[in-house]
């Protein structure tokens, strides 16, 4: 039985495009491909406001703060470090541990252990693997499919009815750096 009451699911900032300037660079400035490209650091810190303003009420009234944030795990520097980067300082700002127990590949037991979570939670993804999730949540292939490379700047939310004990999808724009769209990723049907 799901007691997540939202689920929010963000894709990791900014990357780099090979080995070719500009780079990745960890948290301590030093280059790396797995890492965040400068732009997805300032994504992370915008992204902390986001979902936790220092002044304020959020931006968004269909986000919330979250209890428990969950990243891929980077399998011991063999994988992207970038979705936990990417949820660190939200982390860091609210006091709360990134939970990186799961690997890309395992997107039905996140799914399963996000859902499991009380309260709020956040979980920062490799894009092309965000719909298995959203199927494993919603039980439905009715979000989108297929999340596209360009976009870095969308959160998918996932609502529980306390009624049907089902999640309702929807999507927030980010709306945080320039060029950022104010378009939701569409679904498309087959």
């Amino acid at each position: 039985m799901a007691s997540a009451q939202k689920i929010m699911i963000i894709r990791h900032g900014e990357k780099p495009q090979g080995a070719v300037p500009p780079y990745g660079v960890t948290v301590d400035g030093e280059q790396d491909v797995n890492s965040l490209l400068v732009a997805g650091w300032i994504r992370a810190g915008a992204l902390a406001v986001l979902f936790s303003p220092s002044r304020g009420p959020l931006q968004n009234s269909e986000l919330a703060p979250p209890q428990t944030v969950f990243a891929a795990s980077d399998d011991g520097g063999k994988s992207s470090k970038r979705p936990e980067e990417t949820v660190s300082i939200v982390a860091q700002k609210l006091k709360r541990q990134v939970d990186t127990a799961h690997s890309v590949g395992q997107e039905q037991q996140l799914a399963t252990a996000a859902m499991s979570c009380d309260g709020i939670v956040l979980v920062g993804w490799e894009h092309k693997h965000i719909p298995l999730i959203a199927n494993a949540i919603l039980g439905n292939t009715s979000a989108p499919q297929k999340w596209p490379g360009e976009r870095f700047d969308v959160v998918w939310v996932f609502d529980l009815d306390s009624t049907s004990g089902a999640y309702r999808f929807s999507q927030v724009c980010q709306l945080l750096l320039p060029g950022d769209s104010p378009e939701p990723i569409p679904v498309i049907s087959n």
